[in-house]
């Protein structure tokens, strides 16, 4: 069953196993997509793409949680009283 490959450099788990930073370099970046017998496995990005992806993720869920949360009555609170 053939998978879509969504980047745009791949190498195969041998070369991962050879060289793990050169691999993650050779993204420049971007992800790497690890092949195993011509079929994606896994993607290996380096970690300040995965910081930044989580970022994006808390972003999407703080979103939701204010989307849900707009039609609610608003409180009003005093500073003096915290």
């Amino acid at each position: 069953m053939s998978r879509q490959i969504l980047a745009d450099t791949c190498v195969s788990i041998s070369e991962l196993k050879k060289n793990p930073s050169f691999v993650v370099s050779q993204g420049e970046g971007f992800p790497v997509a690890v092949l195993n017998r011509n079929e994606p496995d896994f993607y290996c990005i380096p970690a300040t793409a995965w910081e930044e992806i989580v970022d994006r993720l808390e972003d999407v869920e703080l979103n939701a949680i204010a989307d849900a949360r707009q039609d609610q009555a608003i409180i009003e609170v005093d500073v003096n009283d915290l």
